[in-house]
């Protein structure tokens, strides 16, 4: 197990763990902010281009409140854990269908604790890669006609409502449990949105987004935390940090997330600190160690979809 404290000095460590809540409050804001921004901006000037460039602005963002939601689950978005848990769950998880009730123990105890190893419960998002070119681009199509995310909302109400043979009346009453707060905050989202006669933002430019572009780019993320990772025991090499450029980090790595390597070896750090934490383990001589993908995400996903097809003689036998 990794020992921060073996690497890095008590004033170190005491800067990466330091959290700001002003911070933490300006990246909700600023979420939420640039999701309002795109939609005002097809309001304003509505033409193919703008309301497809508003769907990819606000699908990174709804990626992005999974991953402040991720951030709140660690106990790092706020100082206040009441606050934090508050903007976990309302302000970020739930309006993109997510709980961090459920999310917290699922994550930080078992993927953290088993990252890579057969207990991992996100083993089966990163085992199949590298795959080839045409599953690749399946998958793709997939994601961006809403075939991904049906199913995985399909999968989301039914876990929701419990086991088919229990009565109505008790199931309805364990889905609201598990997916009344997402209602309501989507409700809410879409009161505010038809308070100002723009009701038809909400399935335009927000249920469209995350149905479509939020899964492509989840996808690619979870590619490059975990995905073709040379040693699945060392917990240097079995998570990824991958550079990214400005439009990558706008569309793809939003709030710091392509740091992954730097979030697994150190759980107390919050994600605007990461960048920090990735400079002090080079300049201390862990750089070769390290699992870094310098090419940034076109790179990895070439990678990615790298498998040669097999022979059609093959794929019959197979």
């Amino acid at each position: 197990m990794f020992q921060a404290s073996s690497v890095l000095s008590p004033d170190e460590i005491l800067m990466l763990k330091r959290k700001s809540d002003l911070r933490g409050a300006w990246m909700i804001f600023h979420a939420w902010g640039t999701v309002f921004a795109a939609m005002a901006m097809f309001v304003w000037w509505p033409n193919p281009l703008t309301l497809v460039l508003a769907i990819c602005i606000i699908g990174a963002r709804q990626l992005g409140f999974g991953i402040l939601m991720h951030d709140a689950a660690h106990g790092l978005l706020f100082n206040n854990m009441r606050l934090n848990d508050f903007a976990g769950t309302w302000l970020t998880g739930y309006p993109v269908m997510a709980d961090m009730r459920i999310y917290r123990p699922y994550h930080v105890g078992l993927h953290h604790r088993f990252t890579q190893q057969k207990n991992d419960p996100d083993l089966s998002l990163s085992a199949p890669f590298p795959i080839t070119r045409k599953s690749f681009i399946r998958k793709v199509v997939r994601d961006l006609t809403g075939q991904t995310a049906y199913k995985q909302r399909k999968g989301l109400i039914k876990f929701a409502l419990g086991r088919a043979d229990l009565p109505w009346r008790q199931r309805l009453a364990k889905g609201w449990h598990r997916l009344g707060g997402p209602i309501i905050a989507n409700a809410i989202l879409f009161a505010v949105l038809a308070m100002f006669g723009r009701w038809w933002l909400y399935p335009v430019l927000w249920v469209v987004p995350f149905m479509t572009f939020e899964p492509l780019i989840a996808r690619i993320r979870s590619i490059g935390e975990h995905s073709m990772v040379p040693d699945n025991d060392d917990l240097f090499r079995n998570s990824r940090t991958t550079y990214a450029s400005w439009p990558a980090r706008a569309f793809v790595a939003p709030y710091f997330v392509n740091y992954h390597l730097e979030h697994h070896l150190m759980l107390f750090v919050p994600c605007y600190n990461l960048p920090k934490a990735h400079k002090l383990m080079l300049a201390k001589g862990y750089g070769p160690r390290m699992e870094i993908q310098r090419d940034g995400y076109l790179a990895l996903l070439a990678r990615a979809s790298s498998r040669p097809e097999m022979p059609s003689g093959m794929q019959a036998a197979a």
